[in-house]
């Protein structure tokens, strides 16, 4: 067996193997004998500003992300590289091996004909709904929650790299690992990074991903100015995208429309110049074609049946903002803090679905209008307590709406920043913090709150009064629950609407 041990910039030495590689786009890669890690080495010779970014994302980059406060949390999230080699004049970048739950556990359906067990969980396996449908083994699917924390997750880490001045350039599903059975992600290719005004991208992106600017100007010469290049506003573009597919198994530009006969120019203006919507609510003119597709894209294909909408009163407005409003105009686009915050606060909105055969598993639960379950049709078949948050500016002020509440169903925990309004479910929150404060109960046809452990949760309705630990307060409509944390504190209020 070829082994050798190479010394790495890091200071390490890695022993690796050389008896067998797997062939990325620009790659060739190595595990080392104790699978720890990877060596994957660069089939050409970098230009010297090449070898500068990787050296500068393995050593600064990486230190700012990865080696201060809240580090160990980004290690989860990016798949950094450690350091550098040199093996016959090829540079190579050393890169932890992925976890155990990033690889198929279980295969594809009937006896994993497609051979896809123990391969990495690349998120374009997860991306349509034909894949899901006709390839994937059901215990690797997922549900809706699991998509919502996966996209939670990536928009985190992307909001990371630009507060560090960094673009991905390429983010795609290929470039993305997801593991929907526990919601978890792995952001890949982390060397390609770009700096703008100091690193340019390698590359434009990846086909269905790249913006529509892009697109429409790669036709230019690379030093023409009214050429577009990846940058953190096309990494906006692209992380929309991923979001839309993977709450709705579809591409949110490919429709039905054709621009031109010529099917290379149809799909350079589908993506790029008259790329538009297929959901945009003026013009229909790029709807899906229910006719033209399979069915085992259905029922996500059906836009009228499932349409955006459905991602509740914080997500459409982003979806809106990034395919209708900043398609064309990036400046108009959502940043990755927007779908963080837009997506945590849909969390909160989740209801479990009651059937048991609901591939789904969960909705977004709308207040005023639909009765059961909008994607297997399962009727809600009792009262749902929903919760309206309130806070105060400063301490003497008035308690304002904040555009922020919370469904109830058996069994879900109350957390610390649902009563405080200055913690926030992120990488910085605490391990204490992390602890739920108390949690709800259906029990003999009514709703409870059990306060497991905050000394500061009192009953508002009517006279105020503590909610001892261990107590359970039944909740009631106008039920009020009050914080008191000075400004920090919040007011919940409960109602249940009627159907």
């Amino acid at each position: 067996m070829n082994v050798q041990k190479l010394l790495a910039s890091n200071g390490n030495t890695y022993e690796v193997s050389f008896a067998e590689a797997k062939h990325g786009g620009m790659k060739d890669v190595y595990f080392t004998t104790d699978g720890s890690h990877v060596v994957a080495f660069y089939r050409k010779k970098l230009d010297p500003a090449g070898r500068d970014r990787v050296e500068q994302i393995v050593s600064n980059y990486r230190t700012r992300i990865l080696s201060q406060e809240g580090g160990e949390y980004w290690k989860s999230i990016f798949c950094w590289p450690a350091g550098t080699v040199e093996s016959g004049g090829m540079l190579g970048i050393v890169v932890p091996a992925y976890e155990r739950h990033f690889y198929f556990e279980y295969g594809s359906r009937d006896g994993d004909k497609l051979g896809i067990r123990g391969r990495e969980k690349v998120g374009k396996w997860f991306a349509s709904a034909s894949h899901r449908n006709r390839f994937l083994d059901a215990r690797e699917k997922g549900d809706w929650l699991s998509y919502f924390r996966i996209c939670i997750l990536l928009s985190r880490g992307v909001r990371r790299l630009h507060a560090a001045g960094l673009a991905h350039s390429d983010l795609s599903y290929n470039n993305v690992l997801v593991d929907p059975t526990s919601g978890r992600i792995c952001i890949i290719d982390i060397d390609g990074l770009v700096v703008p005004g100091k690193y340019p991208p390698d590359v434009v992106g990846t086909p269905d991903f790249i913006a529509p600017e892009v697109v429409a100007t790669n036709h230019l010469a690379r030093n023409d100015p009214a050429r577009k290049l990846p940058s953190n506003m096309t990494d906006r573009h692209a992380l929309a995208v991923l979001i839309y597919i993977y709450l709705f198994y579809r591409h949110p530009l490919r429709g039905g429309k054709i621009h031109d006969l010529d099917p290379t120019r149809d799909e350079t203006l589908s993506m790029g110049h008259n790329a538009l919507f297929v959901e945009h609510p003026r013009d229909a003119s790029n709807r899906i074609r229910l006719d033209t597709i399979k069915k085992s894209d259905l029922p996500w294909a059906d836009t009228a049946r499932l349409p955006y909408s459905l991602s509740g009163p914080h997500l459409a407005p982003l979806f809106e903002g990034a395919f209708i409003e900043g398609l064309h105009d990036p400046g108009k686009r959502p940043n990755a803090n927007s779908w963080e915050e837009g997506l945590i606060k849909t969390v909160d909105l989740l209801l479990p679905c009651r059937s048991p055969n609901c591939e789904t598993g969960w909705f977004v639960y709308p207040e005023t209008t639909a009765d059961c379950c909008p994607f297997c049709g399962t009727r809600i078949d009792r009262s749902v307590p929903v919760l309206h948050l309130y806070s105060k500016r400063s301490a003497n002020s008035n308690y304002v709406a904040d555009n922020h509440s919370i469904v109830v169903y058996d069994g879900l925990s109350l957390f610390r920043w649902h009563i405080d309004r200055n913690t926030f479910p992120n990488e910085r929150l605490s391990v204490e913090d992390r602890r739920r404060v108390g949690y709800f109960q259906f029990h003999q046809s009514k709703w409870y709150f059990v306060n497991e452990r905050s000394s500061s949760l009192c009953d508002v309705t009517g006279d105020k009064r503590q909610i001892p630990q261990g107590s359970p307060l039944e909740l009631k409509p106008g039920t009020k629950i009050q914080s008191e944390t000075d400004d920090r504190g919040r007011l919940l209020v409960v109602e249940f609407p009627s159907k």
